[in-house]
This record gives structure tokens, C-alpha cells and sequence, in this order.
């Protein structure tokens, strides 16, 4: 054992794993402070000393106090990511880019999962909001007024939610479900209906908007069936009042609805595309896996998490890009797979 007040070994403070700057100092031979210096702003440490401090910190297996960090420099170099739905395949995607775009800029990733609730959504929002340097909203169910207070107290970025005074990625998926009006049209069919996903997603009402106004730009009509849930189980219900309809075709909020009801639809014995042509949104992984292949809007998913991390960093580090308010949208288009075709003969 050491004598009281005498620093501690290398191998003691290793095999402790409790190193501190103080330690560090001890075996280099220099300040505390220049210690500090060398491991968080090595610029301002000459070479030599400084890769000294570095092969100490290594030696003792030193891990950063990223708390105390936090503390002095007011950045913590975490940002979190709040999905509606961590199991929801459209995440995958958006997780992937943002991990990618935060670990090439030196910045950890929280992900968390809202559950589809507002109210839980708030809550980790005012849990974490010292531990984190921004946040990464997609989907957001929060009220309009309560992402702009949030917004206004830490940097915030929102996917596919248009807020005033918020910034914003959106995915074009209205444009893609105009295509896909277009699609449909043109093999005949006259009768098409729109299955709603969640009343409190703000993607929902915007696809459902343009659909209706595609259609009436051919002197037609759509119906609106739902609201659903957004897993695959629910297609079976939603694939049931589709049938009582009468729509020869249909655009679905999202590819889990949309592979739910080709499920369904299979079970009661009805073709697709034959007797009726189905629509999905988003182009998850599995939407060409499927019997038969899913016609569906493709998002650029991955490119919105590197852009919403961009855009984050980007106001964090100059404070006149957070005060103005930016929103980039993203295209997506139509791919035609083999569940829509010619409208039926009636």
C-alpha cells in the first residue's frame, strides 16, 4: 500500500480502473491543467508533451469524466434520436444514417422510443434535456406549441413534421403519393382509397391531402378508411374495409399496413393486382420480398438521418443558423413492382 498522500502506481491505478487527470499528472510530471488541456484540447499542448499525457492515459486506462466535461465546456457530445416505434423497419434507415453522420463528427447517439405517445415523448424530452446537445425528433406526435417551446430551450431538428420556427428534414412523400395517383389513373382505375395510419401523425393528413387532390385533378373522388395502427397485424382489419369499398385500388400510410393487407387479401382469396392494386409508402427492407412485390413510394430514409444530424451540428456550433429557421425536403418517387396493374373489368 502507498503511504498516505503519495500517488498511486501505474498498475494500481489501472487494476482500479479509477484514473484520474490528477494521476496522470503524477507519472508525466506536469500540471493537472496541462493534463486536461492535452486530452480536450490537444491543440493547445506542444507534441511532445502531449503524446506523453496521451500514452499515461492509455497506460492507466483513464476514461473521461464526461459529466464533469459537460459541466465546464457546456456540451456533452450526445445527441438523441426519439422514434415513434424502434422496431418499425422505416427506422432502421434513418438510425443507420444518423449513427454514421454522428460518429464521423466525434458525438455519441441516445436512441429512444416514444411508443407512439405524445405524452411519453414529453417525458424523455424533460428528462434528458441536460444530458443531451440536441435533439433529433422523427415523427413527432408533440403539439405544434410544445415543439416550438422545447425548441426554443435546446437545439431541436425535426423529420417529417412541419413545425413554424422549427428546423426541419421532410420527406416529399405527398409528391410521391401524386405519382402514385398518376399510376393508378393511368391503368384505369377510378375508384381508389387511402388507408390513414395514426390522427396524430403529421405525414398521415399530408399524404392523405395530396391524394385527394390528385384525384380530384381527374374529376374524382377517394375514400378514407381508418385510422389503423402501422404494424403488419393491423392490415388484416384495414384490408377488410377496404373490401367493403368497392375501391379497385388503394394507397397505404405506410409498406407494414400495406404487406398486412397483402397477407389478408390472400387469406380471402382476392388477387393482386387482379381484383384490387395496393400502394405502400416508405420502401422499407421487405417491401420486395413480399407476395407479389410492393408498388411503393421510396424515401431517401438514411440520407434524412445524415441531413437531420447535419443540420443539428450545424446549429449547434454557430448560434445564427439556430436563430434563423431552415427545412430541406428530400424527393421521393414511385417504384412499380408487381401489386398494382390494370383496373379490373366490373
Amino acid at each position: 500500500m502507498n503511504p498516505e498522500g503519495a500517488p498511486p502506481s501505474r498498475a494500481a491505478a489501472r487494476q482500479e480502473g479509477r484514473a484520474t487527470i490528477n494521476d496522470i499528472a503524477a507519472v508525466t510530471g506536469v500540471a493537472a491543467s496541462t493534463v486536461s488541456r492535452a486530452l480536450s484540447r490537444p491543440d493547445r499542448v506542444n507534441r511532445v508533451t502531449r503524446e506523453r499525457i496521451q500514452a499515461a492515459a492509455r497506460e492507466l486506462n483513464y476514461v473521461p469524466n464526461t459529466q464533469a466535461r459537460a459541466l465546464s465546456s457546456g456540451r456533452t457530445d450526445t445527441v438523441a434520436l426519439l422514434v415513434s416505434d424502434a422496431t418499425n423497419p422505416f427506422y432502421f434507415g434513418l438510425i443507420r444514417g444518423a449513427q454514421q453522420q454522428l460518429h464521423a463528427a466525434g458525438q455519441a447517439l441516445l436512441l429512444m422510443d416514444t411508443e407512439d405517445s405524445a405524452e411519453l415523448e414529453n417525458h424523455l424530452l424533460g428528462k434528458m434535456r441536460r444530458s443531451v446537445d440536441g435533439v433529433i425528433l422523427a415523427a413527432s406526435r408533440l403539439p405544434e406549441q410544445t415543439l416550438a417551446v422545447i425548441a426554443a430551450e435546446l437545439p431541436v431538428v425535426t423529420i417529417n413534421r412541419n413545425v413554424p420556427g422549427v428546423h426541419s428534414v421532410v420527406i416529399d412523400s405527398p409528391d410521391g403519393v401524386m405519382q402514385a395517383v398518376e399510376h393508378l389513373v393511368s391503368l384505369g382505375h377510378r375508384h381508389v382509397a387511402y388507408v390513414t395510419g395514426p390522427p396524430s401523425s403529421w405525414a398521415n393528413e399530408a399524404r392523405w391531402r395530396a391524394l385527394r387532390t390528385g384525384m380530384a385533378r381527374h374529376g374524382l373522388s377517394a375514400d378514407r378508411i381508418g385510422p389503423f395502427g402501422v404494424s403488419r397485424h393491423c392490415g388484416s382489419a384495414a384490408a377488410d374495409a377496404l373490401l367493403n369499398t368497392g375501391a379497385t385500388a388503394c394507397v397505404t400510410f405506410n409498406d407494414l399496413l400495406a404487406i398486412g393487407i397483402l397477407r389478408r387479401l390472400a387469406e380471402r382469396g382476392v388477387d393482386v393486382p387482379g381484383e384490387i392494386s395496393v400502394v405502400g409508402c416508405d420502401d422499407i427492407f421487405g417491401a420486395d420480398f413480399c407476395s407479389p412485390p410492393l408498388t411503393t413510394l421510396t424515401a431517401p430514409i438514411e440520407q434524412a438521418g445524415r441531413v437531420a444530424v447535419s443540420m443539428l451540428l450545424e446549429n449547434l456550433e454557430n448560434p445564427a443558423v439556430r436563430a434563423s429557421c431552415r427545412r430541406i425536403i428530400l424527393p421521393t418517387h414511385l417504384t412499380v413492382r408487381q401489386s398494382s396493374g390494370q383496373a379490373p373489368r366490373l
